[in-house]
C-alpha cells in the first residue's frame, strides 16, 4: 500500500514519476549496458557478435524486475543482480563481455543522468508555459498603478503588471540555467573501478564519449568511482533555485490576498471548501502548497552538498539518500511548476482594490515624486526631505490627506505651483519606465523562442 503522498497520487506528475518508478529505471540501465556494449565493439574492445546478443536480450523484454529482485535477495548488490539477469539469457561465448570494463556505478551515475535528461525536458517545457502566463499578466495589468511595498510598507507606485514581468525574467533565469549546466550534471562514465578505465585501457575515453553521444549526455572529463557529487549538488539547487523563486511568487499572492489587502484571488471552484469550520474562507491553499515544497527542495540541497564528501575514491555513504532526494526533487518541482501554471492562469485580480490601496496613506505614497519635484527646483535634497518629512508626519497625525497640507505649506509652496503637486498625485503618471521594463522582457522570451 501507499505510504508517501507521492505514491498515492496525491501529488507529482504521470509523466514525471514514470521516469522514477523501478521498471523505467531498469530500462535507462539496460538501455546503458547495450550503448557501452556495442560503443565497444565499435572499436573492436569486444566482439560484434557479443554486443548483437547482448542488444537482443536487452530489448526482448525478457529482462524482468522480480528476476532482478530474486537475484538482489543472494547478492544484496542491485547492480549485480540486473548483470546477472543478462548473464542467464546470454550464450557462454557472450557471458564474459557484459558488463566489460564497468562498475556499478557507470550503470548508476550514467543512468540517474537519463533520468534526470528526461526530468528537464518536462521541467523546461513547464516553464515555458508558466513564463506565457505570466508575460499574459504582466501586459494585461500593464497600466495598472498599484502599492509597491517595502519591509510590508507603502514604498511608492508600482505597475502591477511589472510583478508578473520580474518573476517571468527570472524564470527566464532558470532556462538559462538549466541550459548551461546540463554539461555539467547530465553526464555518462564508463571509466571503471576507480576513473582510470582501467580495463579499456587507451581506448576507455572513446568508449564514454561514443556511449555519451548515443545517450545524449555529456562525457565526464574526471571521475573516481563515481560522478562527482559536486556536479549533483549543482543540479539540486538550480532545481531548489526555481523552487525559491516559485515560493517567493506563492508567498506574494498569499500575502496580496489577505483579507486586509484583497488584491488578488486564488481560483475557488464551486463546491470547494476553504475551511473545515468557516464557511466564507477562500484559503491560497496552493500557494501555500508550494512554499510548503520549497522547504523539503532546500533541505534536499543541504543533503547533496553533504554527499560531495567521500572517502578517498568512493564510499557509500551517499547512496541510499540520494534514491530518496533526486526523484522527490524533480517530482516536486514538477508540481510545484503545474500548480503555479494553474495559479497564474486563473487568478483573480481585483483591480478597484488595488486602486483603492493606493489611497491607504492618504496621499503619502507619492513622498517620493514630490521630493524630487523640489530637487528639480533647486531645493537641497535633505532641508526637501525633512520638510515631507515633517508634513507627512503631522498628516498621519492629523488624518489629513498629504497633497492638502503641502498644498497649505509655505516652505513647499514658495518653490512649485499647486497644479505642479497635483499632477504628481495621479498613480497612472508614476509608473515611470514599467512598460518599458515589460515589454523588454517579452522580447527576451521571444528571443529565448518562448512563444514558438
Amino acid at each position: 500500500m501507499p505510504i508517501l503522498p507521492i505514491d498515492s497520487g496525491r501529488y507529482g506528475s504521470k509523466e514525471m514519476k514514470e521516469i522514477f518508478e523501478e521498471c523505467k529505471r531498469l530500462d535507462y540501465e539496460l538501455e546503458f549496458e547495450a550503448a557501452v556494449a556495442n560503443a565497444q565493439a565499435d572499436i573492436n574492445i569486444i566482439p560484434r557478435y557479443a554486443a548483437t546478443e547482448i542488444t537482443e536480450i536487452i530489448t526482448s523484454d525478457k529482462i524482468t524486475l522480480n528476476r532482478i529482485k530474486d537475484l538482489e535477495k543472494i547478492s544484496d548488490h542491485d547492480t549485480a543482480a540486473m548483470i546477472e539477469a543478462i548473464s542467464e539469457l546470454c550464450s557462454n561465448n557472450t557471458k564474459p563481455w557484459i558488463h566489460y570494463g564497468l562498475t556499478s556505478n557507470d550503470v548508476v551515475d550514467t543512468s540517474t543522468s537519463i533520468q534526470m535528461r528526461e526530468a528537464f525536458t518536462i521541467i523546461e517545457s513547464k516553464i515555458q508555459i508558466l513564463i506565457k502566463e505570466l508575460l499574459k499578466k504582466a501586459k494585461e495589468n500593464e497600466n495598472l498603478p498599484a502599492v509597491g511595498r517595502t519591509h510590508g510598507q507603502h514604498a511608492s507606485i508600482i505597475s502591477f503588471g511589472l510583478k508578473f514581468a520580474i518573476w517571468s525574467n527570472e524564470m527566464l533565469d532558470h532556462l538559462t540555467r538549466i541550459d548551461e549546466g546540463k554539461k555539467r550534471f547530465l553526464l555518462c562514465k564508463t571509466l571503471g573501478v576507480v576513473g582510470t578505465g582501467s580495463i579499456m585501457r587507451e581506448k576507455a575515453l572513446d568508449v564514454q564519449k561514443i556511449v555519451s553521444k548515443k545517450l545524449n549526455l555529456f562525457p565526464i572529463e574526471a571521475a573516481t568511482q563515481v560522478i562527482p557529487r559536486e556536479r549533483y549538488a549543482e543540479m539540486v539547487f538550480i532545481i531548489a533555485l526555481i523552487g525559491s523563486t516559485l515560493d517567493k511568487i506563492a508567498i506574494e499572492i498569499r500575502n496580496l490576498q489577505r483579507t486586509e489587502i484583497g488584491e488578488v484571488q486564488e481560483s475557488f471552484k464551486e463546491g470547494q471548501m476553504g475551511s473545515s469550520a468557516v464557511p466564507v474562507k477562500k484559503n491560497p491553499i496552493k500557494s501555500e502548497r508550494i512554499s510548503s515544497f520549497a522547504k523539503i527542495l532546500k533541505s534536499n540541497v543541504n543533503t547533496s552538498l553533504e554527499n560531495i564528501s567521500l572517502w578517498h575514491e568512493r564510499d557509500l555513504s551517499n547512496s541510499a539518500n540520494e534514491r530518496f532526494i533526486i526523484p522527490i526533487t524533480a517530482i516536486l518541482i514538477d508540481d510545484m511548476i503545474t500548480t503555479m501554471i494553474k495559479i497564474i492562469a486563473g487568478l483573480y485580480i481585483n483591480k478597484e482594490k488595488i486602486l483603492k490601496n493606493i489611497e491607504i496613506t492618504k496621499g503619502q505614497i507619492f513622498a517620493e515624486f514630490v521630493l524630487q519635484l523640489l530637487i528639480s527646483k533647486g531645493i537641497p535634497r535633505f532641508e526637501a526631505y525633512r520638510n515631507i518629512q515633517r508634513i507627512a508626519f503631522k498628516a498621519t497625525e492629523s488624518q489629513e490627506h498629504f497633497l492638502k497640507l503641502l498644498s497649505e505649506d509655505k516652505d513647499i509652496i514658495k518653490s512649485i505651483t499647486r497644479e505642479e503637486l497635483s499632477s504628481i498625485f495621479i498613480p497612472q503618471n508614476q509608473l515611470s519606465a514599467s512598460s518599458q521594463i515589460i515589454n523588454n522582457i517579452v522580447k527576451r522570451a521571444q528571443k529565448m523562442k518562448i512563444f514558438e
